[in-house]
């Protein structure tokens, strides 16, 4: 990913059309330390950056610059829904075809 947290964090703001003042309210902090985030110049604790990623919708390896992809943890969840229920299919069917083998239903 090319770019920083900082970068990320600002450049969310802007696409919004949503000025410091704003963000930074609904975000429980004040305008000089979201400044500080944007420029840098700080490094905020876990807990502003699950509300940031709450606030713009967005992964924290996206807002962390780990991901390119900002519903990178979206995408991750329902990838495993459908391998799972890839794998309950295979299991209904080997259910399946064991009962057929013994002449026994399967308990699920």
């Amino acid at each position: 990913m090319d770019r920083s947290f900082p970068e990320t964090l600002s450049a969310l703001r802007r696409e919004r059309n949503i000025n410091q003042r704003t963000a930074a309210s609904d975000l429980g902090i004040s305008q000089a330390l979201l400044s500080h985030y944007e420029n840098g110049a700080r490094e905020p604790g876990l807990g502003f950056v699950c509300r940031a990623c709450d606030y713009y919708g967005v992964s924290a390896d996206y807002l962390l610059g780990r991901s390119e992809r900002p519903d990178a943890a979206r995408s991750a969840a329902a990838t495993a829904l459908g391998c799972l229920g890839s794998v309950e299919a295979l299991i209904a069917e080997a259910r399946a075809a064991l009962g057929e083998y013994t002449g026994k239903e399967q308990e699920a």
